[in-house]
């Protein structure tokens, strides 16, 4: 499927204030800005697998489109909702377990990127990816 490879961070867009917004505190969110994220997605029809490694930590993250699952983020904010489908873009609605505030995230290929945005309390962040 067109998800399917291994994408390499390139660059962010608003990350810092996204982060900020979040609650991560000033050392994380400067660590985090260059984490040298990787991420690896294969899809079988419905079912993914995510494998995220970065200079903070390598995760496997597996799910089916539609399911609610758990997810902790780097920071260790944790998470329950679930990914779905919106023709060619991953679309993921996630509550926060601390607060009960929703996190949308989305992913979609444009051009030769993996483009992935989040959204939180009004504030909208993207990192760019390229296949690596």
């Amino acid at each position: 499927m067109a998800f399917d490879g291994t994408w390499k961070i390139d660059r962010n867009e608003n990350y810092e204030k996204f982060m900020e917004t979040m609650g991560v505190g000033m050392m994380k969110r400067k660590l985090g800005a260059h984490d040298n994220l990787k991420i690896t997605i294969q899809q079988d029809g419905n079912k993914f697998i995510v494998k995220e490694a970065s200079n903070f930590r390598n995760i496997e993250i597996e799910f089916t489109l539609g399911v609610n699952f758990e997810y902790s983020l780097a920071d260790g904010t944790e998470l329950s909702g679930a990914w779905t489908l919106e023709g060619n873009k991953l679309v993921g609605t996630f509550t926060r377990k601390d607060n009960g505030k929703v996190l949308k995230a989305y992913r979609e290929i444009m051009g030769d990127e993996l483009v992935q945005t989040y959204v939180y309390e009004g504030v909208e962040s993207k990192r760019f990816f390229k296949r690596g």
